[in-house]
Order: C-alpha cells, then sequence, then structure tokens
C-alpha cells in the first residue's frame, strides 16, 4: 500500500479542523446580528413545533457549545445556553433544524428512523474496533490466535457499518436544514437577509457530516485494499 492509514488521518483531521474553524467562525458571526424577530433559540423552537402540532417534545438547554442536538429516545431539542438563549441568527437557524429533526421523527422519516435504529450497532462498532486495536499496540496474545486476514475482515465489517451510518446521517442532516430554511422563511420569523446568513451556516454544519462520511468510507476502502493484498 502506499499509502498508510495513518496518511489518510492525518488528512481528514487537517480537512476536519479547516471545516471545524470555518463552523465556528461562521457561526461566531452570525451570532452577533441579531434575528429581527427578537425572539430567542428557544422561542422560535417551541413556535416551529407549535406550527407543526408537536406536543410531545420538551426544550431543554444542555453545556457546552455546538452541542445541540435532537434525541428521539426521549423526544427533547436539546440546546446549547448560547442557542437556547440567544436572539440572533445562529440560534435561530441551530433551533429551527434541530426542529426539524423533530419533525422528521413525528412524520416517521424514513432515513431518520434508520439512523436511530443503527445507533447500538455503530457503538459497538467503535467501541470493539477501538479495542482490538489497543491490543494490536500492546501485543495482547488474545490477538495471536487470529490471523492477519481475519482480524482484517473484522475491521472491514466493522468500518462497514460506520460508513453506512455516516452515510445515511447525511440525507437526515440536509433534510434537517431544508425544512428549517423552509419554516423560518414561510413564518415569517426571519427575513430574507436572515435567512441567507441561516443557509450559509447550516451549509458549514452539513460539511462536517460530509467530511465524516468520506474519512469513514476511506477507511473501509483501506481495508478493503489491504484484505486484497
Amino acid at each position: 500500500m502506499t499509502i498508510s492509514i495513518w496518511t489518510i488521518m492525518i488528512l481528514f483531521m487537517v480537512v476536519g479542523g479547516f471545516v471545524s474553524n470555518r463552523l465556528k467562525s461562521k457561526f461566531k458571526k452570525y451570532s452577533q446580528i441579531p434575528t429581527c424577530s427578537g425572539l430567542s433559540g428557544k422561542e422560535i423552537a417551541q413556535k416551529m413545533l407549535d406550527d407543526h402540532n408537536i406536543c410531545d417534545v420538551k426544550i431543554i438547554s444542555v453545556a457546552g457549545k455546538l452541542t445541540d442536538h435532537y434525541n428521539p429516545q426521549d423526544k427533547t431539542i436539546n440546546l446549547s445556553a448560547d442557542v437556547f438563549n440567544g436572539r440572533h441568527v445562529s440560534a435561530a437557524a441551530v433551533a429551527a433544524h434541530e426542529c426539524g429533526h423533530a419533525v422528521q421523527h413525528a412524520k416517521s422519516y424514513q432515513w431518520l428512523q434508520m439512523r436511530s435504529q443503527m445507533v447500538p450497532a455503530v457503538n459497538f462498532s467503535n467501541k470493539l474496533m477501538s479495542m482490538i486495536m489497543i491490543l494490536g499496540l500492546i501485543g495482547a496474545g488474545v490477538l495471536q490466535r487470529f490471523d492477519f486476514n481475519t482480524i482484517i475482515l473484522v475491521f472491514v465489517i466493522l468500518q462497514a457499518v460506520v460508513t453506512l451510518f455516516t452515510l445515511i446521517t447525511l440525507p437526515v442532516e440536509f433534510d434537517a436544514s431544508r425544512r428549517a430554511l423552509i419554516w423560518l422563511k414561510n413564518s415569517n420569523v426571519s427575513n430574507e437577509q436572515e435567512i441567507n446568513y441561516s443557509e450559509d451556516a447550516l451549509k458549514w454544519a452539513a460539511s462536517t457530516y460530509v467530511v465524516a462520511a468520506l474519512a469513514a468510507a476511506s477507511y473501509l476502502l483501506y481495508y478493503l485494499a489491504i484484505l486484497r493484498d
């Protein structure tokens, strides 16, 4: 192999770091632009839920930055403090995006259902791959019972699960942003300029998932290439 796993890791660390920094820069920029509606992220989320007749989802504040997410298990929209209390474009974009996931859940959006069902398998795959790597680095005897091709085959199977998950995540995230932008426009919560800003911010947020999917696919192809050698 002319390309090592370390080369792939470093490449995507650089690309991922660039996208992450751009995302933080965009959100910082748009967090300084107040919304014309004056609504906080929590209020925007609640209004979007109300407009979609969703009454069984709670909106809560969580610690950290860019920690916003929708949890389909307990039906909660988790917003970071800056988004929960913020009355700016970034808060509006993020709050509406996370509500987009709640709308997906309420409408039984197929891709969201598939992603939710895969979470246990993905968590198991990641843990097992990490365990095998650690055992390999410390030269654990348990791995010596298996030949190299068998170990790589296990990696291929586990990485295939992770890769599939990252690919399924893409339509889920893009669709949530699409729903968010349509609602922001139709509800008159944001004006045209704010919607353009929101679209830009959400585009960079989605880029992080694209990078993750490309990285996962690259690792899978790498392991498959080793298996064929």
